[in-house]
């Protein structure tokens, strides 16, 4: 059977986009049941209760943090139960958490605290709250996990408000009990105490009573000060599983009577199936159908390699949806034609035309960065079941009640005969979110999966080759930019142009941080016929490079050093100013460095946010870049838990370094040219750096911290093998530069 993919409707939307802004919940109906008791119904048993939402309390006083986001390493179920287990007062020992089941009531806004740009409404606690959000949280979509939202979003305005809200609740019971003011009570270690009365009673045994209560608008919060948990390293819950094995991820999912499927998808984006005849391959062993999609075919089977195999033989023919002559060179050709045209205005300050006209000196430079592919380590799969009018979905991504809702658009079945089983992911950062307005435009394996399971009598996990993902991804986009500055004559910057491919988020990415007086930012759009979707950090992995490597060509054109160029143009700037000074400090930048090494740093503010970095760079026998050390200063607020905060920090130049030195990925014929590690490789461990960090907590709000590390990697080391080669990185990776000393291929000399 042929399928039509189905563009989203508007539920489709409102679930998919994450709808905000507390004006659009006025008038809607009150009814249905007390989300708390919907939350037991689902998640208690035993004598357990749910306080409030995400915290329930069991007979034997264990405190479980239900949290709404996933975890694909970056450690937010033990940062968001830290933060909750901070303000109730409970005793860690006795806290456990577990990712929320994909229920409307585990939504991020399901507290009944409704934050619009980090400020909470209080209003929505009280009351008609209670049962307001069953009936809309299913049309806000907000268990996300992306834009390093978890700690500084759901944990600062969700967990710290619900946490203080139910101690308050176990207070008020207490003094019900022993007929006293809430005044007399003190909560230690998750106990109760009369003050000065030999008077005390567990979370477990209050429970029942405090669940009663509603709870509070505005429970008070801590100081930091008080604080005795957040801030000091802690173990996280996953880690275990993952070393002994028992953690469970997508793939592992086996309902009873699973069947695989493998899909042969049309190499050419665009591309449709043709013909093809499954007569020879359905002969095979195991092989139990095929089902036609919109991009290609399925093949079923009893296991996966029976599956793959049968589908790498299918007799097939697509066509190529008029996309057979797009490549990389075309895609940066219209780039490089659309910048020449009328473009939209994104920032404009000052008069930067006129100040480039009487500037003493003018600079240009052209910038471009390739298609990245995610290349999560876990291949991407997703099994669903589709029987007796209902679905169940097996799947680790980043947005379950999105899946929830994609999965009932596209079998049919009610959203509330969906049920999402939320597995681990192994790797994510932007590929495993469903489709959804906003960001990627294309299908993904959510989808393929649906359509195929509701034509499989059974359970069904759909699963990508590395090479299916490698080349039906939904790529961090392409990006060209045309940059213009002037000097005046004792070398400071007086105006600031750029002209760039594509406007994405975050919308404040193309913006720079320094005190030049005429900035003119402008976009233009090039649509292409390759999937986009988000990538870690989004647009800062692109414009850092862009404004942070032209930075360091400013300093150089002006005869300064890169780093007090820069702290004279933070001079308003003084987060800034602070990471990048720590930064340089502590890799001991402007010091004697050994023969042949050269440092390069770059900062950047991203998810509020602001990290610097100093990489010491050599080149090898070879003349390839070789990392030595990265020195990282980082102002993200609070740290929860400093283990994970350094870990992610870790992460991310890890993950900036393997795109800055390898990551490509190019278009020839209308098909992605990469298909696996050998031509898409990551850094090894033997090439890793020594990472250090540093936290300063400048008292700023809570940043995010799973992405702002990755930004400043490429543009430190294209500033480090300036100094090395004198040659000027302008486009990535720098796999495609020759470096050795008599060559100016692709490397654009300094002037």
């Amino acid at each position: 059977m042929a399928f039509d993919l189905k563009k989203p409707t508007r539920r489709q939307m409102l679930i998919g986009g994450g709808l905000a802004g507390g004006a659009l919940l006025i008038g809607v109906a009150v009814s249905g049941p007390s989300r708390r008791d919907r939350e037991d119904e689902i998640a208690a048993e035993g004598g357990e209760r749910f306080v409030i939402t995400w915290l329930k309390i069991s007979p034997d006083n264990v405190t479980t943090v239900y949290v709404p986001h996933s975890d694909m390493g970056q450690g937010p179920i033990t940062a968001l139960a830290m933060m909750a287990a901070e303000e109730m007062d409970a005793d860690w020992n006795l806290v456990r958490a577990e990712q929320a089941p994909a229920e409307p009531e585990f939504a991020n806004e399901s507290l009944g605290l409704f934050i619009t740009k980090g400020r909470t409404a209080p209003d929505m606690l009280a009351g008609a709250a209670e049962t307001l959000w069953y009936n809309v949280a299913k049309f806000m979509s907000m268990q996300i996990t992306g834009g390093s939202m978890a700690v500084r979003y759901t944990g600062q305005h969700g967990m710290r408000i619900a946490g203080a809200a139910a101690k308050e609740m176990l207070v008020k019971a207490a003094a019900a009990r022993w007929d006293c003011s809430t005044g007399d009570c003190e909560v230690r270690e998750s106990i109760v105490y009369r003050k000065g009365k030999n008077q005390s009673a567990t979370f477990g045994e209050l429970v029942a009573d405090a669940a009663e209560y509603s709870p509070s608008a505005a429970p008070t919060l801590k100081t930091p000060d008080q604080y005795r948990i957040v801030g000091k390293p802690t173990k996280r819950f996953d880690v275990p599983g993952k070393v002994d094995g028992t953690a469970r991820y997508g793939l592992d999912a086996r309902p009873e009577g699973l069947v695989y499927a493998a899909l042969r998808q049309s190499p050419v984006f665009g591309g449709k199936v043709k013909r093809y005849d499954a007569s020879e391959i359905l002969k095979r062993r195991g092989v139990k159908q095929v089902v036609e999609l919109p991009v290609g075919v399925a093949v079923i089977a009893d296991n996966f390699w029976r599956a793959k195999e049968a589908a790498a033989a299918l007799d097939i023919e697509f066509d190529d949806g008029g996309n057979g002559g797009v490549s990389s060179a075309s895609i940066f050709e219209g780039h490089e034609k659309a910048l020449t045209g009328e473009s939209t205005e994104d920032k404009e300050t000052g008069d930067a035309e006129g100040a480039l006209k009487n500037a003493a000196r003018v600079i240009e430079a052209s910038y471009r960065v390739p298609y990245l592919a995610h290349a999560t380590m876990e291949p991407m799969n997703c099994t669903v079941w589709v029987h007796d009018d209902k679905a169940e979905v097996w799947v680790g991504n980043q947005d379950p009640l999105g899946t929830r809702a994609r999965i009932a658009e596209m079998t049919g079945v009610d959203y509330d005969n969906v049920k999402v089983h939320p597995m681990l992911l192994g790797g994510g950062f932007g590929r495993r979110i469903p489709y959804r307005a906003g960001f990627s435009e294309f299908p993904s394996e959510i989808d393929y999966a649906a359509m195929i399971a509701r034509e499989v009598d059974a359970p069904v996990q759909l699963v990508y080759t590395r090479e299916d993902d490698m080349r039906h991804d939904a790529y961090r986009i392409a990006v060209a930019n045309r940059m213009k500055a002037g000097l005046d004559a004792d070398g400071n910057p007086v105006a600031w142009q750029n002209r760039y491919v594509y406007k994405d988020e975050p919308a404040e990415a193309p913006h720079i941080p320094y005190a030049v007086e005429n900035q003119s930012i402008r976009y233009v759009d090039n649509p292409t016929s390759v999937p986009r979707g988000p990538w870690r950090s989004v647009a800062h992995t692109q414009h850092t490079f862009f404004n942070e490597s032209f930075m360091d060509e400013l300093a150089h054109e002006a005869g300064r050093d890169p780093y007090d160029f820069r702290m004279a143009l933070l001079k308003d700037k003084p987060r800034h100013r602070a990471v990048l000074r720590l930064a340089a400090e502590k890799a001991g930048y402007g010091g004697t460095l050994r023969e042949g090494h050269a440092f390069g740093l770059a900062v950047q503010q991203s998810f509020e946010t602001i990290v610097a970095e100093v990489l010491e760079v050599s080149l090898d026998e070879d003349n390839r870049p070789r990392v030595h050390k990265v020195t990282c200063a980082v102002d993200c607020g609070r740290v929860v838990n400093p283990d994970t905060a350094e870990a992610q920090v870790q992460s991310a130049v890890i993950y900036g370094l393997t795109a800055a030195l390898y990551g490509q990925i190019t278009i020839e014929g209308g098909a992605v040219a990469q298909g696996n590690f050998p031509d898409y490789p990551m850094v090894k461990i033997a090439e890793t750096p020594v990472i250090e960090t540093h936290f300063i907590d400048s008292g700023a709000a809570m940043g995010g911290l799973g992405e702002p590390g990755t930004p400043p990697v490429a543009p430190a080391l294209a500033n480090a093998i300036f100094k090395l080669t004198g040659k000027r990185i302008r486009e990535l990776p720098m796999s495609i530069h020759d470096l050795s000393p008599a060559s100016g291929k692709f490397a654009q000399a300094a002037d």
